[in-house]
């Protein structure tokens, strides 16, 4: 019964045009946001990268990244959602562009991959503020679910494209192709969002958000989760095609070759999490916010513990407990965004998912810098995979561990403030 109402939940985004149209046009947006990711192992050579270093440029884009999610969510509360996605998607087209032509060295790298980032923002936060006003919370989290979901594919897309690209003429034909691609995105979104209306919703008499977070538990126990959550996925998805080099490069596979089989893997890692992302949302609608985000949260916290130690593990066994981390690490992400339109009002909304941005987004900058940190302390003093790549792992084991935590504590209303009536 459960698995009947779960496909035919999932079937929302066929029925609804308007969505799919959204869908599609973020999956070209995103389609530069991993290409860093697909070429760290050949950049760490060619650009003569320590792993901090490297960890630096992927801490660069998030901590840019976490800007623009804080700022976009202001200016869609104030502004109006509709109207901040339509500027965001415009302003990413062309600095992914700046991204791919120009970032050629370490420097350049960092200081473009991190104005890439920064005008990135509107492309997700409004959008959820878009899903929040145009469905009824009994289908939200199949709406947020299936906009997220897009999210994912991207990355697949950005990964799966960039490992092509890598092949065919190295780094920076990955980094042109990608950089070319968010600009087709934004002409596919211009169509669903020009009919969109562009709703400013009234604050007179709003709480503000910080009182929000500290007068109501629920909302800063998802603020918190959503913290935890970030530090263990984001930082997953900076060094997991590293990871899977390093395993593939121990069974004796060239570095290059190595780097495009990887990025490719991973992009099955992400496709994995768009389906994850389509089903928890929908699934959190039947059983319940809390238990979806406590069962995932928990297998995510066990999985950073242990991979690592797993590097020499046969490539089939390896890439499927990949699989299974990337569906439970990302799968809460629709959950907790849900479930705080839920118990935010729509007057305060933008401004709560700024502040839930600054921290989730600011710690996910952070941990693939401290995650670098851990590999170059291990390869010090022990050369032994498992050991450099086990301790570096067990650093997003703290997220996924705290965002267990949180979700164990959150106490959900029903619907506490649906948009529509």
């Amino acid at each position: 019964m459960l698995a009947i109402k779960l496909v035919k939940m999932n079937s929302l985004i066929w029925r609804d045009g308007w969505l799919l149209s959204i869908c599609v046009g973020r999956v070209f947006a995103y389609a530069n946001f991993m290409v860093y990711a697909a070429c760290l192992p050949i950049l760490r050579g060619q650009w003569a990268l320590s792993a901090t270093q490297a960890g630096t440029v992927a801490s660069g884009f998030m901590l840019g990244y976490t800007v623009s999610l804080v700022a976009s969510s202001l200016l869609a509360e104030r502004f109006g959602s509709r109207r901040i996605f339509v500027l965001s998607t415009v302003a990413s087209a062309s600095t992914a562009m700046a991204f791919g032509f120009l970032a050629r060295d370490y420097t350049s790298g960092l200081v473009l991959y991190t104005l890439a980032a920064l005008t990135q923002g509107g492309n997700y936060t409004p959008a959820i503020m878009l899903m929040a006003e145009r469905y009824r919370p009994e289908h939200r989290g199949s709406a947020v679910g299936w906009l997220i979901a897009s999210t994912s594919i991207g990355y697949a897309f950005s990964l799966a494209v960039s490992g092509l690209l890598l092949a065919w003429g190295g780094y920076s034909l990955a980094f042109i192709g990608t950089g070319l691609l968010p600009v087709l995105g934004a002409a596919i979104l211009w169509v669903p969002l020009r009919r969109a209306p562009n709703t400013v919703h009234d604050r007179e008499g709003t709480v503000r958000p910080v009182a929000v977070l500290r007068k109501d538990p629920n909302a800063w126990r998802l603020v918190a989760g959503y913290t935890w959550h970030c530090w263990e996925l984001l930082g997953m998805w900076v060094w997991a095609p590293a990871f899977l080099a390093a395993s593939l490069a121990l069974s004796g596979v060239a570095s290059v070759q190595a780097a495009e089989v990887a990025s490719y893997l991973t992009a099955a890692m992400h496709l994995v999490g768009a389906v994850a992302s389509s089903t928890m949302g929908h699934l959190s609608d039947i059983v319940g916010r809390r238990r979806v985000l406590l069962a995932l949260a928990a297998a995510g916290g066990m999985l950073s513990l242990t991979l690592g130690w797993l590097v020499h593990l046969p490539l089939p066994f390896l890439m499927g407990l990949i699989l299974i981390y990337g569906f439970v690490a990302i799968g809460d992400s629709p959950v907790l965004s849900t479930a705080l339109t839920e118990t935010v009002g729509p007057g305060s909304l933008g401004s709560a998912l700024a502040i839930r941005s600054l921290m989730g987004f600011g710690a996910g900058a952070i941990s693939p810098t401290v995650f670098g940190l851990a590999l170059d302390l291990a390869v010090r003093s022990e050369n032994a995979a498992a050991a450099v790549w086990g301790p570096a792992f067990m650093v997003l084991a703290i997220g996924g561990l705290g965002a267990t935590w949180y979700a164990w504590r959150f106490r959900p209303h029903a619907h506490r403030h649906p948009t529509l009536p």
